[in-house]
């Protein structure tokens, strides 16, 4: 409000001495799902990660906001020539939210644990190459692998390789315990968990004081919810529909980034005539990558030509390789010799698949391909297509990070063996140089890409609405997250 120069002066004086309102200190965010537990080490649920990483528990490394690899509860660390062999070097004066001290020992037991035959994380496949782990002293960790593998502080960034303290690790499903910036206050079942922040953590202190996530599943109660202001922050909203119109509202801002999740229109190469490049290649020019982000996502999703994430460093744009080319399409079917082809489309349940199936089938028909579309539930799919790979294709979307080495995998659902992706990607998995690394991950991204192995449409949208005054919040998701370490209130 601005003030007229009638006001007195008493009144301008009083205006003027009157301390500043302080920013808020809380924060209270929205959240579709509420997780089964509280502890990531033994559960896959991503709403587990999206409460409490980067918050309550901490690893020896995590991800950053634009996916690369960061220090955490270790400062730094080192690999023997043969890469074999690593060593961590903790920080010293870190506490549990207990008070017990974390130490090398700490690492052991955590690592220990999610190895172990009879360990229930979720993730196991990335301790399978760990030999050994062993507390050279209380800050300095080594662990030994079984072969070269250049990717472990990728692996050791996940939710599922955080730190637990030994003491507490039975109980950290209901009453979780880490070295966070955050400690565990209460959890409201079907309502809501809070968080606080540590008085004892060994970093920056964080600028909030306390954090709510509220689970509110139901779209429309997820917009009054913003509307009332009732929650703070929504990372990831459920009802894009309405973004616009908050967006159009001062006391709001949309932030739209991308998740790990490639969407695809996976092929099954042991189908006849999918196994045939030119057929391929004439399927990928007869999609029309924006058509379906605009009509199946509302306009949020970025178009991907290969299966890796926008966001992260090495990814390489390879969307002209398919560009939207019906003429071209229709081309490689004569020259194919599959004119008239039909094909069946299998889609899941989740909106992308079947808003985007739709728009997919008329796309093919118009090159002259017709599909048989049967819409499935989760377990049909997982039962019929993924496990059991009767299908020709189905849309749907991969969140996994990093996983282009499913193309690596035998007999997985994909049924596509390509001798030289394999090779490249062993090589990637057992370099130790970063540089080299990064050139392998991208060749491989091409080989994938000019095989057309599969069909990539576009990267699932991380859409997001806060506060216009909150800073901090991750834009992309490189990880399930809400990282609140560098969240906070700006005037």
């Amino acid at each position: 409000m601005f003030h007229s120069w009638t006001a007195t002066a008493v009144t301008a004086l009083s205006l003027l001495a009157a301390p500043a309102l302080a920013a808020p200190d809380s924060i209270t965010l929205g959240m579709v799902l509420e997780p089964p537990s509280l502890d990531p080490t033994a559960n896959a649920a991503a709403a587990i990660d999206e409460v409490v990483y980067a918050n309550l528990f901490e690893g020896l490394t995590r991800f950053g906001p634009d996916g690369t690899i960061q220090p955490a509860l270790a400062e730094s660390w080192e690999v023997s020539e043969d890469g074999k062999t690593w060593t961590f070097h903790l920080h010293e004066g870190v506490t549990f939210h207990d008070g017990a001290a974390f130490d090398a020992s700490d690492a052991v037991f955590s690592l220990d644990r999610a190895r172990a035959p009879d360990s229930t994380n979720a993730q196991k496949q990335l301790f399978e190459g760990i030999t050994s782990v062993e507390a050279v002293d209380p800050t300095t960790l080594r662990i030994v692998l079984d072969a070269p593998d250049g990717t472990l502080p990728f692996k050791l960034a996940w939710g599922d390789a955080v730190m637990l303290d030994p003491a507490s690790a039975e109980t950290a499903a209901s009453k979780p315990v880490g070295t966070g910036p955050f400690r565990f206050v209460d959890w409201k079942q079907g309502d809501s968990v809070q968080l606080a922040a540590y008085d004892g953590y060994w970093g920056e202190k964080p600028a909030l004081s306390s954090a709510t996530f509220r689970f509110i599943s139901d779209p429309t109660a997820a917009f009054a919810a913003m509307m009332a202001e009732d929650v703070d922050a929504f990372p990831i909203y459920p009802a894009p529909e309405t973004l616009a119109q908050l967006g159009a509202d001062p006391r709001f801002k949309v932030i739209v980034g991308t998740t790990e999740g490639e969407t695809i229109l996976a092929l099954n190469k042991a189908v006849s005539p999918l196994d045939d490049v030119r057929v391929r290649q004439a399927i990928a020019h007869a999609v029309d990558r924006q058509e379906l982000i605009d009509g199946a996502m509302f306009g949020y999703g970025t178009p991907i030509g290969t299966h890796f994430a926008p966001h992260h460093p090495d990814y390489v744009d390879l969307t002209d390789r398919s560009a939207h080319d019906p003429d071209a399409a229709r081309a490689l079917l004569a020259e194919a010799g599959a004119e008239g082809l039909k094909l069946r489309l299998a889609l899941p349940p989740t909106p992308y698949a079947r808003r985007g199936g739709e728009l997919l089938a008329a796309q093919l028909r118009d090159v002259g391909i017709e599909t048989t579309i049967t819409n499935m539930e989760w377990a049909q799919w997982l039962e019929t297509v993924f496990k059991g790979k009767d299908y020709d294709m189905t849309i749907i979307s991969h969140v996994e990070p990093m996983d282009i080495e499913i193309y690596a995998r035998d007999e997985y659902y994909f049924n596509y063996d390509n001798p030289e992706l394999k090779k490249v990607m062993a090589e990637a998995r057992t370099t130790v140089d970063d540089a080299k690394r990064s050139d392998l991950l991208k060749e491989a991204q091409r080989i994938i890409a000019e095989d057309y192995a599969n069909i990539y449409l576009f990267q699932l949208a991380k859409t997001g609405v806060a506060n216009a005054k909150i800073e901090g919040l991750w834009e992309n998701t490189p990880t399930p997250a809400n990282d609140l370490t560098g969240v906070h209130w700006v005037d």
